[in-house]
């Protein structure tokens, strides 16, 4: 693997990487997890914008990084950990809309399985549809914390969507008949590629909007104001 390093998206040489990676889509999160959460970070990667820390948490060693926008974007970097930097563990932090009336503004979202639009699964030549779910250590273990925390939570599906502005104004009515709790963009791709090669995953989510309400909060309140899911996530390395 150390001969694939650097690769075209991560600049970072093999063993910069922990074995433990905590994702955002916002790449300025990710400067802000390191910031809050590191002892002693260290810069690896700011490739495309994409920025990734290594550090070391409770005295465990850990790194956060960017993932950006998408199941391709998510897709793309997750592939070159799982593969190229030994990294065994990816939970991705990110913000997700309620698509349930009892899931409000800050509430955590636990993707326990991820249904899609997206065509990425068709690469497997697979005979039938695949599940992509999450690796259950790691989401019992997220559901303790939260417990032990005292942070209000759902466990349930949620929606890997390949569209932000859907034409298809029915969409959400239709997924939330199936019981289907929020929607985001990336959840999909990260457990396709973690059952693939080898890794685990989990997606950990705050509500950042309702499709019920028509609540929302602000790109920064996204940025740095969602620390309950890092809470979690760190709680669980």
């Amino acid at each position: 693997m150390a001969d694939k390093t650097p690769t075209p998206h991560i600049g970072a040489k093999y063993g910069e990487i922990a074995e433990t990676v905590i994702m955002s889509g916002d790449p300025l999160r990710a400067q802000f997890m390191a910031e809050r959460f590191l002892e002693n970070p260290v810069l690896f990667n700011k490739v495309r914008g994409m920025l990734g820390y290594t550090g070391t948490y409770q005295g465990k060693r850990v790194s956060v990084m960017g993932h950006g926008m998408g199941i391709p974007s998510m897709a793309i970097y997750s592939y070159e950990l799982f593969n190229f930097y030994g990294v065994k563990k990816i939970i991705r932090v990110g913000s997700a809309g309620s698509m349930n009336p009892d899931l409000h503004i800050g509430d955590l979202m636990l993707a326990q399985a991820a249904c899609t639009n997206s065509n990425y699964a068709s690469q497997f030549q697979l005979s039938g549809t695949f599940a992509p779910i999450a690796d259950f250590a790691l989401l019992r273990a997220a559901v303790e914390k939260a417990e032990e925390l005292g942070y209000t939570y759902k466990v349930g599906n949620i929606y890997s969507s390949d569209i932000f502005y859907d034409e298809n104004t029915g969409a959400t009515a239709q997924w939330q008949k199936l019981g289907v709790l929020a929607v985001e963009m990336e959840s999909a791709a990260l457990y396709m590629n973690a059952a693939r090669y080898g890794g685990r995953a989990l997606c950990l989510c705050t509500i950042s909007d309702s499709l019920v309400t028509g609540e929302a909060t602000s790109a920064e309140q996204r940025q740095t104001g969602f620390t309950h899911m890092m809470d979690v996530a760190f709680g669980i390395i």
